[in-house]
Formats: structure tokens, sequence, C-alpha cells
């Protein structure tokens, strides 16, 4: 007890940025700290023994395969912890038709929609749209759920309330598929949560599922995101991803982007981290859940007439609608130049009239990209002092994308990001300024700026040592990394980071998080942190599991090269 409390306290301390942790002073950096400060940076944390096959292989060299990800082996555990999860792989379209909110379950039963092929979600899909039928008309309150006391013996109810989690699954998983679900519809909500433990991954999905196909969808992404940056092996990859995804922000809660996030990180986002920036640019801006959160789809020329073929509205029916300027704020003051970079209101206001006519395809339905010329507003536009002549269509927004991710204000305010997010809270402007030249001379080159990031001395500097403090999902992800803690399942793991203050794909403003370090600490976020710390070495994470034998009787401080070598 006494090593687990020690333990516990160092994790604690060292994760939350307590002086333990404090930046070093000194002429330089010895090898193994420059190790060290690579993976805490260039990762979500060091595992047991990573300092040592870095040290082997040679940081630069580890470097190098970081920047070029498809040169690494996948982890054989992350592979197998995403191959169950199969709305990672579905278009929203897809998504929508296999796990359909209420109104696309009604279309289903009344044959305007088909039925998705698989029998299991057909025969789901079929009890759901009898419990819709049995709630109509009734409060928002009633439950149309079986009574267990209606569909099982004093003897089964028995089991359910006092049998241990394993013989509950056995018992569960002995009924026939249609009585399996009527027992899992008729639990209550803690007492399926109380399964968790000992169910498999298809019977997680079907507790899940009976919360509503919706909740199938977005415990998918969350799980997902947390194996990625547990088990990958393309670490800075992951950690590029989700800085890339928190810039081109999106609130997974808003609508159809429930149904929309997950294609747009996997398609929008994820294939040009490393890439050039206006391809990540162009790609964000077209992607139906951008397009959808930032209300873009809606933005019409306001001076003509136009047929919406829009959700929820009878195909044919005029209606005069807008100009929306918030994807063109947002555009210019988050995503590329950068709240001092030089624009007015009128350039919003152009940009937003260059836009008109980007919009989505049946969004309610999965939706996607098309540009519809009857919305769009073909007059002639100035932005940033640049002429964009009359008569254009789709291209007038690709002109204005192609200004902005070749506009050096963009190249600092993105080079001041990344080294934000990956050197120190106030990056050393000499830095910043090298990585806006490269962004500009290599025409927005993600992996070169990074390399340029990656060979500066100010990266390396004593001063950097230590001298962040982690985000939640960092504090987290490198806790269970730094003890090879065994994730099982991670709804635990999210729902700790959504007491912390970081809910996976949920911020709801656009700004996304914070990559200041400093904007995470406050006493009540301290004393989270060390509560959290305590639970996963004392082993009270569901899901998650910390084999406390492997290290030992001697206290050993995490971070140091006496643990990694353990």
């Amino acid at each position: 007890m006494a090593q687990r409390l020690w333990l516990a306290g160092v994790l604690a301390g060292c994760l939350a940025a307590l002086p333990v942790f404090s930046a070093r002073s000194g002429p330089q950096l010895s090898d193994e700290e420059k190790i060290l400060h690579a993976l805490n940076r260039l990762t979500f944390g060091p595992r047991p023994g990573e300092v040592a096959q870095v040290k082997s292989m040679g940081l630069k060299k580890w470097i190098n395969l970081q920047l070029h990800p498809d040169r690494i082996p996948e982890s054989p555990a992350l592979e197998a912890r995403l191959a169950p999860l199969d709305t990672l792989r579905m278009s929203p379209e897809e998504r929508v038709a296999n796990y359909p909110p209420p109104q696309v379950v009604r279309a289903m039963v009344e044959g305007r929609v088909p039925f998705p092929q698989d029998p299991d979600k057909r025969m789901m899909i079929r009890r759901l749209a009898e419990r819709f039928e049995q709630t109509s008309g009734k409060g928002a309150d009633d439950q149309a759920k079986p009574e267990l006391a209606a569909i099982l013996t004093v003897s089964e109810r028995r089991t359910l309330r006092n049998a241990a989690p394993e013989e509950k699954v056995a018992w569960l998983r002995g009924l026939p598929l249609e009585k399996q679900d009527q027992v899992l519809e008729a639990m209550p909500a803690g007492m399926r949560r109380a399964l968790y433990p000992a169910a498999p991954p298809e019977l997680r999905r079907k507790i899940e599922w009976v919360s509503g196909p919706l909740q199938v969808v977005a415990a998918d992404l969350q799980e997902a995101k947390l194996y990625r940056v547990l088990y990958s092996n393309r670490q800075l990859e992951q950690v590029l991803v989700d800085f890339w995804y928190n810039h081109f922000n999106v609130f997974l809660n808003k609508g159809a982007d429930r149904y929309m996030v997950t294609s747009y990180e996997r398609d929008a986002v994820r294939p040009h981290v490393l890439g050039k920036f206006y391809d990540l640019l162009l790609a964000t801006a077209q992607s139906p859940a951008m397009l959808f959160y930032l209300d873009n789809w809606q933005s019409v020329d306001p001076n003509r007439e136009v047929k919406l073929f829009l959700a929820g509205r009878t195909a044919g029916k005029s209606a005069r609608r807008g100009l929306n300027e918030n994807y063109a704020r947002e555009l210019m003051e988050l995503h590329t130049l950068g709240a001092d970079g030089g624009y007015t209101q009128k350039d919003v206001t152009e940009v937003a009239r260059c836009f008109t006519g980007w919009t989505i395809r049946n969004p309610r339905q999965g939706g996607s990209f098309f540009f519809n010329p009857r919305m769009h507003d073909p007059g002639a536009k100035v932005v940033l002092g640049v002429q964009i002549p009359a008569g254009g269509g789709i291209e007038d927004g690709l002109r204005v994308l192609e200004i902005l991710a070749h506009h050096p204000a963009t190249a600092r305010h993105i080079s001041y990001q990344l080294a934000q997010r990956f050197a120190a809270d106030n990056p050393p402007a000499s830095m910043v300024s090298r990585m806006s030249l490269t962004f500009l001379e290599k025409d927005g080159d993600l992996r070169e700026v990074m390399k340029t990031m990656l060979a500066a001395p100010e990266f390396w500097a004593p001063e950097t040592f230590r001298a962040k403090s982690k985000s939640p999902l960092e504090m987290v992800a490198s806790a269970v990394r730094a003890l090879d803690a065994d994730v099982d399942y991670g709804f635990a793991l999210a729902n700790q980071l959504a007491q912390l203050g970081e809910p996976l794909y949920r911020k709801q403003e656009p700004t996304g998080y914070s990559n200041a370090g400093q904007d995470w600490m406050n006493s009540a976020g301290l004393l989270a942190r060390m509560n959290f710390a305590l639970a996963l070495a004392r082993n009270q994470v569901p899901g998650v599991r910390v084999d406390q034998a492997r290290f030992g009787d001697e206290g050993v401080h995490l971070g140091s090269p006496e643990f990694q070598r353990k």
C-alpha cells in the first residue's frame, strides 16, 4: 500500500507540473534530457523503456521516422482495439443508416429509407421503432421500456442483482438475441454500465446502442482517440492530428455534426497534418462538418431568390436567406491570418460573399459537399486588396483560400501556434520567425516547418525542458503510458477528461482548446489531477489495469532514466 501511494504521489506531482517538473537551468541539455524532452513534446509521453530505445536508435533518426509516419509499422495492439469500431470506417451516410436518429428510424419503418443490411442492426432498429410507437403521444419523461419483472423469473432477476459481473455477462450472452435485447433495454443505465468490465466489445456496443444508436458513433470516436494516443507507434502523427483538429475545431454535439465529425477528422485532418497547409485548409473548408458547424452551408447571396434544398424544407420551396459571416470570420481570425492579421470587417463580408454556394446536400442524412451556383453571389469582390472579378463561381472561394494560405500573416500565425504547442507557452520570436520563413519558402509544407522548429537551438534550450504544463488529454495519456497500463475500454478515461475540462470533440467555441499549458493550471484542476493519479495507481479507473508488480518495491521517479530502463 505504501508503494502504491508513493507512486501515485510522484505521478500526481510530475504530471500536474508541480515544482518537481520545473524548467531546468544550465548551459545545455544532456543527451538523455534531450531524449526525454523529445518524448514529452513529440509524443503523448514516454512508455517504460522508450528512452533506451530512442538512445539506441539515435534521436535524429527517431525524429526523422516520426516525421514520416508512413514508414513506421503500426502497433498490432492498436489495430486490434480499433477493429470492432465499425463507425470509424463508414461514410456519414452509412453511419446514419446503421446507427440512425429517431427521424431516420421512422423513415425506415415507413419505407422511405432502406434498413441496413446487417441483420442484427435491422432487428435492433425494428425494436427501436416499436418503442417509438409505444411512446407516440406521451410525455418526454414516459419510458416505453419492458419491465424486468415481466420478462425474467425471480431467480434471473436475483442473478442480475447479486452475481459478479462475469456471471451476469455469461448468463446474458446465453439468452436468445431478442430476449438479450429486451433485458438490456429494461436494465437501469447504471446496471448496464456495471457489465462493462466483463463484457466483450460486441456486448458493450449493444449496451451503447440501447442508450441510443447515436451513442455508438460518439463512443467509437472517443475510444479511437484514446487508443491512438495510448498505443500508436506513430506518436507525432497523433499529436499533430490532435493539434490540427483543435486548430480547425468542430463541435461534435451540433446537429448533423454528430455523424460528420468522424469523417472530418479521418478525411479532412489526418491525411494532411504533415502535408501542404493549403490542402489542409481546402479539405476543412469543403468538409460538411465545418460547413455545418459554422453555418456556411446556409449562406446565400441576399440579393437572389433561390430554391433551397435544405434538410427539413420542402424541395422546390423558395426562401430568402441571408449572408452568413461565421465561417469567413473564423477562417481569417483562427484558421489563417490570426486576430492581428490585418483584415477588416469589409474583408470578412467579402470573404463570406466568396463562399456563398459552398453547401451540403441532405445534411441530416450524412450529406456531402457541393457547390450550388443558385446560392452564390456572382458580383465582383475585393479581399485583402486582391480583386476577384465578377462572374466567378466556386473559384471565388478557392481564390480566397489561395490568398490566405500563402499570406505572411498566416505563416506567422501557424508557426506561432505550432511553437506554442510544442516548445513553450511564449515561444521565442527568433524560432517563430525562422519557421514562418520556411512556411513561405516551402509553400506551406508543414513537415518542413516542423523540421525547422526541431532544428532550432531554442527548442532544445534548458529553459524549455519540462517548462510546459500538460493539457488534461496529455496528462491522462502520459500517466497511462508511463505506467504501461492496459486499457480495455476508454469510457472512464473519456469521462475523466470531461471532468478535467477537456471533453473530447466537445469544445463548443471555434477557438478550440488552449495550447498554452498555463491556461490549464488552477487549484481545482491540480486537485482533480492528483485524484486521478491516485485512482490510476490504485487500479480504481474502470477499464484500465496497472501491473504494479513490474515496478518493484523501490521508489523510482517516473520521469527518470532509471524508471525508463525498468
